[in-house]
C-alpha cells in the first residue's frame, strides 16, 4: 500500500518521522513518500499508484482526481478541507477526512494576544524602545482598556466560546452572532447572542470566527466596516476569504477600524512584498500561526495519520471526521 504525504515545501518542514511512525503502527509495510509539491504534473505522477494522500493544502478537483486512478482515502491534516472537491470525492466513494479540534486553546489564546497587544500598543513600546531608545510611556495613544468594553464574536463554535470565556475573565461584555449558537451555552457564559448589525454597532473588539462559506465569503467589505460605528479592533484568526482586504485597507486609511490584527490574508501564500497591510503600527500580522504549538501538532499529526489508516483499513466508521457524506 503506498501512502503519499504531500504538501507545499514549507509546510512539510514539520517532524514527519512521526507521521510516518503513526501511519505505520497500522500499516506496518506501508510505502511512504514525501512529495514537496511545486509542480502539479509532477504530484499527479506520484499519485498515479497511490492509495492514500494526507495533506493541508493541495488544490484536489476533479482535474487533480483523474490523475488518482488507486486513490482510497484523503486526509487533511487541517481543519479546513475547502480546497477538495467534496461531491466528486463522494461519486468516486473516496472519504476525505479532517480534524474537528485540535487546537481550540492555541486559537482562543492568540486570539487574545492580539487583542492585548493591539489595545497595548506593543508594537510602538517595541519600536520606541528598541530603535529608539525612547523610555516614554505617552509615545503610544492611549489603550482603550478590555476591562468593560465590548467584545463582538461572528461565530460562535469551540473558538468563539473559547475566546469568550477569556474576554469574560478580562471582563468584557461579549456579544456573539451564530444562527446555530446555543442559547443555553452562551446564557452559561454569560454571552449575548444578537444580530450582525447590533454586533457592528456595539463592539469595541470584533473578532471572526466564522466557517468559510459561499454566502460569507467577503462578510467584512466596505458596508460592514462602515458600519463599525465604535471604530473597533478588528481581528482574523479564522479564514482568510470572509474579508476583502483592499476594504480592510480603506478601513484602516479612513479610521473606520483602529487596528487590526489577521493571522490569516485571502491568499494562503500571500504576496508580502505587495501586501498594502505590511509596516502598519496599527496592525498585527501572523503567518497563520494561530495553531501552533508542541501539543496542537502532535494531535494534529496523529489524529490524521489515523483518520487515513481506519479508512484504508475498512474502518470508516471509527475515523474521527469524515466530512464529505461517503457511506461509512
Amino acid at each position: 500500500m503506498k501512502i503519499v504525504i504531500a504538501d507545499y515545501p514549507d509546510v512539510l518542514g514539520r517532524e514527519l518521522e512521526k507521521e510516518y511512525a503513526f501511519l505505520r503502527e497500522v500499516i506496518p509495510d506501508a510505502a511512504i513518500v514525501t512529495h514537496p509539491y511545486t509542480d502539479p504534473e509532477a504530484f499527479y505522477r506520484e499519485m498515479q499508484d497511490a492509495d492514500g494522500l494526507l495533506t493541508a493544502f493541495i488544490p484536489l478537483d476533479k482535474t487533480a482526481l483523474d490523475h488518482m486512478p488507486a486513490l482510497k482515502a484523503i486526509s487533511i491534516n487541517a481543519t479546513g478541507y475547502n480546497f477538495v472537491d467534496l461531491e466528486e470525492t463522494r461519486r468516486r466513494d473516496i472519504p476525505v477526512c479532517a480534524i474537528g479540534e485540535y487546537c481550540t486553546q492555541e486559537v482562543a489564546d492568540h486570539t487574545m494576544a492580539l487583542m492585548l497587544a493591539l489595545d497595548r500598543r506593543l508594537k510602538t513600546y517595541i519600536r520606541t524602545v528598541d530603535s529608539e531608545h525612547c523610555w516614554k510611556y505617552y509615545m503610544a495613544s492611549k489603550p482603550m482598556g478590555l476591562n468593560g468594553s465590548t467584545l463582538g464574536l461572528f461565530g460562535f463554535g469551540k473558538i468563539g466560546r473559547a475566546v469568550a470565556r477569556r474576554a469574560r475573565g478580562f471582563g468584557m461584555r461579549v456579544l456573539a452572532v451564530d444562527t446555530n449558537a446555543d442559547e443555553q451555552q452562551a446564557a452559561e457564559l454569560g454571552v449575548i447572542i444578537t444580530d450582525a448589525k447590533t454586533l457592528l454597532r456595539e463592539s469595541d473588539v470584533i473578532s471572526n470566527h466564522m466557517n468559510l462559506t459561499a454566502e460569507n465569503w467577503h462578510f467584512f467589505d466596505d458596508a460592514g466596516f462602515a458600519a463599525m460605528e465604535k471604530h473597533p479592533i478588528f481581528l482574523n484568526v479564522s479564514r482568510g476569504g470572509s474579508v476583502d482586504e483592499a476594504a480592510l485597507v480603506r478601513a484602516l486609511d479612513n479610521g473606520l477600524i483602529r487596528a487590526a490584527g489577521l493571522d490569516v490574508l485571502e491568499a494562503e501564500k500571500p504576496d508580502l512584498e505587495k501586501c498594502a497591510l505590511i509596516g502598519r503600527e496599527n496592525v498585527i500580522l501572523t503567518p497563520h500561526a494561530a495553531f501552533y504549538s508542541a501539543r496542537s501538532i502532535e494531535a494534529l499529526q496523529r489524529m490524521s495519520c489515523h483518520n487515513l489508516t481506519d479508512c484504508l483499513t475498512g474502518n470508516r466508521a471509527h475515523a474521527f471526521k469524515i466530512v464529505n457524506g461517503v457511506s461509512i
